[in-house]
């Protein structure tokens, strides 16, 4: 059910993100203590600011107060992705090649399903990552989770 939400949510909020300038990073649709959370997760070259943030919230609370995709009451939440943001898209990989990522896959690979490593390149059916000296090779259908890490 929340698949089905958060795809309808997405279509109504695509047109709002893409005049604002900003892409939907991550969208989450989920029971918490507080009752149904509504998060979005939102980014624009150079980065997005608080200010980002509240404009945002209100213009996407209204269309979806409007369009009502929700039956039941939520909270909306509307942020950046952060230092250590999600990696979704083959488009995402790209643009951050060359950074330390960390991936946990489906299915282990050389019998370890965590890597933290630095992303070479992307390939046409999935990733490279150097880890300890190594490079592995992670197909794009395996990758479970993906995100950056923090470089100090």
């Amino acid at each position: 059910m929340s698949g089905e939400i958060i795809d309808r949510v997405m279509k109504i909020i695509g047109p709002i993100l893409l005049d604002e300038g900003m892409e939907c990073v991550d969208l989450e649709y989920r029971r918490e203590a507080r009752g149904w959370v509504l998060r979005l997760y939102i980014d624009k070259e150079g980065g997005v600011t608080l200010d980002d943030c509240a404009r945002i919230n209100q213009q996407v609370g209204r269309t979806l107060d409007v369009e009502n995709p929700i039956d039941t009451p939520y909270h909306l939440e509307v942020s950046s992705p952060g230092l250590t943001r999600p990696l979704k898209t083959q488009r995402d990989f790209v643009k951050y090649q060359n950074r330390l990522v960390k991936i946990k896959t489906a299915e282990p690979i050389g019998n370890q399903r965590q890597f933290r490593g630095r992303l070479l390149r992307v390939v046409t059916e999935g990733i490279e990552i150097e880890m300890d000296g190594k490079a592995f090779h992670i197909p794009f259908q395996n990758i479970a989770k993906a995100r950056l890490e923090l470089e100090f």
